[in-house]
C-alpha cells in the first residue's frame, strides 16, 4: 500500500460542479483581479471568522507582513514570536525592518509558551504574534493579559487553524488582527498561493485595502507607499467553494486524529499529540515525536508512506537568522521538539485502513533494528 502525505482528489470532486460554474463565470465577465466573487469571499470569510472585515492578499507571508505594516511596525522595534515555526512568520517581521525576538514553546502543544513570552517584552516590543501551530490555537487568554498589560497588539498567525475554536471563540476573532494562508496544503488551500488579514478593527481593515494595492484610495490616488498584493478572483471561486465544506472537513481530520491516536496509544517511543479540553484542533499537521526520527522518516517513505518534518530547524538556528546572535541551546524545548517530530499524512478522506497501515508501519519501524529509545 502506498499512503501519499496528501490526496486532493476527493476533496476536488465534491466541489467540482461549483468550481466550474464560478470560473465560468469569471472567464467570461473577465473580472480576474479583485472581481465580484472576491469581494464576496472577503465578506463570507470574516463572517465565518466572527470578524467584521477580511482582506484577500496573494499568500499568508504577505498577510502577516501587511498585518504588521498596518501597525506602523518599523526599523527600532520589537515582534516576539515562537521559534518553532516556518520561517514566514520571523520573515513578516524582518520585511517591515523590525527585529523579530523568539521564544520558546510549551512542550505539550509546541505553542508559544507564555510564561517565557513574559520575559521577551521590552519597551521596543511593538507586537505579539502567536502562532497556532498545527491547527491547536495558543493560550490567548494568557497571551492577550500579557499584551493588555504592556499596550501590545496581538496578531494571531493562523495559516494552519483555519477553523478552529479557542473557549468557543473562532480563531480571527481573538487577537487586533489574524492572517491565514491558503497555500493548496492547508485545509482551506486554493489552488496556488493566496492569504487573508482578518479583523474587526477598521482602521486596520483601511489601511491594509491601501496596502495591498498600491496604497490607493481611488485608481490614481496614492495616499501610502504600497505594494502588490492581492487575491486573485479565480482563486477566490476555488475558496468559497471549499468555505462550505471547512467544518465538515476538519471534523473528518479530527476523527482520523482521534483514530491515529487510539491505534498509537499503546505504541512504546511515540508521544501523540496533546489535545487542550478548551479548544479545537483543525489537525492541519498531525505529528509525533520519536527517537531517532530521521531513521525511521527514511524507512516509511522507501515503504510508499508520505511522511514530512514540521520543521526540523528552529528559525534562530536558521542561517538566515545568524546576525541576531542566538545559539544553540537558547531554547531547548522548540530543539528538542524540532529533532523529533515527524508529520504522519493527513487529509479529510483518508481511509481508515491507510491509518492503520501508516500506524502499523510506524511502530514497526520503531521496534525493529534496535531504533526504539537510542537518540
Amino acid at each position: 500500500m502506498s499512503v501519499p502525505f496528501i490526496d486532493f482528489s476527493q476533496q476536488y470532486h465534491a466541489i467540482k460542479d461549483r468550481i466550474d460554474v464560478g470560473l465560468k463565470r469569471v472567464f467570461e465577465k473577465g473580472n480576474f483581479i479583485l472581481g465580484e466573487e472576491e469581494k464576496v469571499f472577503e465578506t463570507d470569510f470574516a463572517k465565518y471568522c466572527d470578524a467584521a472585515y477580511a482582506v484577500g492578499v496573494n499568500s499568508g507571508t504577505d498577510a502577516l507582513y501587511l498585518a504588521l505594516a498596518a501597525l506602523d511596525i518599523g526599523p527600532g522595534d520589537e515582534v516576539v514570536l515562537p521559534t518553532f515555526s516556518f520561517i514566514a512568520t520571523a520573515l513578516c517581521v524582518s520585511y517591515t525592518g523590525a527585529r523579530p525576538v523568539f521564544v520558546d514553546i510549551q512542550e505539550d502543544t509546541y505553542n508559544i509558551d507564555p510564561q517565557k513570552l513574559k520575559k521577551a517584552i521590552t519597551h521596543k516590543t511593538k507586537a505579539i504574534l502567536p502562532v497556532h501551530i498545527y491547527g491547536q490555537p495558543a493560550d490567548i487568554n494568557e497571551i492577550a493579559e500579557i499584551a493588555r498589560g504592556h499596550n501590545i497588539p496581538v496578531v494571531e498567525d493562523a495559516a494552519q487553524a483555519h477553523g478552529a475554536l479557542y473557549q468557543g471563540r473562532k480563531v480571527g476573532s481573538l487577537g487586533e488582527s489574524a492572517c491565514f494562508s491558503f497555500y493548496p496544503t492547508k485545509s482551506l488551500g486554493a489552488f496556488g498561493d493566496g492569504g487573508m488579514v482578518v479583523t474587526s478593527n477598521k482602521k486596520i481593515y483601511e489601511k491594509v485595502m491601501m496596502l495591498r494595492d498600491y496604497g490607493r484610495s481611488d485608481r490614481y490616488d496614492h495616499k501610502i507607499k504600497g505594494f502588490n498584493s492581492r487575491l486573485d478572483t479565480v482563486q477566490a471561486v476555488v475558496l468559497s467553494a471549499k468555505l462550505n465544506h471547512l467544518d465538515e472537513w476538519n471534523k473528518m481530520r479530527l476523527d482520523n486524529a482521534a483514530y491515529y491516536c487510539q491505534v498509537l496509544k499503546e505504541a512504546e517511543g511515540i508521544i501523540t499529540p496533546v489535545m487542550k479540553q478548551d479548544r479545537t484542533h483543525v489537525f492541519q499537521t498531525f505529528a509525533v515525536r520519536l527517537k531517532n526520527r530521521d531513521a525511521v522518516c527514511d524507512r516509511m517513505k522507501n515503504k510508499g508512506i508520505g511522511v514530512l518534518i514540521h520543521y526540523p530547524i528552529p528559525i534562530h538556528l536558521q542561517e538566515a537568522y545568524a546576525d541576531l546572535g542566538y545559539k544553540r541551546g537558547d531554547f531547548p524545548v522548540s530543539e528538542r521538539v524540532a529533532g523529533e517530530i515527524l508529520s504522519l499524512p493527513m487529509f479529510p478522506h483518508m481511509r481508515r485502513e491507510q491509518i492503520q497501515y501508516v500506524c502499523e508501519s510506524l511502530k514497526e519501524f520503531i521496534t525493529c533494528g534496535g531504533l526504539k529509545g537510542k537518540q
